[in-house]
């Protein structure tokens, strides 16, 4: 009989990047990420980045410049759905956009030397070939 596979933890790792309209207040942009944030229904406070003012990289509509946030933060799959309604229908967010971080995707973080040590590998796998 096959075991199965028990997680404890169904929470993911994400990190979800928004740019604010930047005619917001500080105070109301904190307001905001408060509210998302208990959407979530985060166990612990999400790492935020404030990148604060900054120009768009292309005009959004009428807007030119943003207020750039970036945050991580652990949740379950399920409230992914209506945290992004959410986002969408909130007039004070431009754009955002909320992905798994590269390590929960299943590659494996590897070191420098650990990649030149596959390339030598795989390097000489290929001069086998040739033979």
């Amino acid at each position: 009989m096959a075991k199965l596979k028990i997680r404890r933890n169904p929470t993911r790792r994400y990190e979800a990047v928004y740019i604010f309209d930047s005619a917001l207040d500080d105070a109301v942009i904190t307001e905001k990420l408060e509210k998302l944030q208990g959407l979530l229904g985060l166990a612990e406070a999400a790492e935020l980045e404030m990148w604060g003012r900054r120009a768009l990289a292309y005009k959004i509509g009428r807007h030119e410049n943003g207020y750039y946030i970036i945050s991580k933060f652990h949740a379950e799959p399920k409230v992914l759905p209506e945290f992004e309604r959410a986002l969408k229908l909130d007039g004070g967010v431009i754009r955002y956009l909320v992905s798994l971080l590269e390590h929960e995707l299943g590659a494996p973080i590897l070191s420098e030397e650990e990649l030149a040590a596959r390339r030598a590998r795989s390097d000489d796998d290929d001069d086998d070939d040739e033979d």
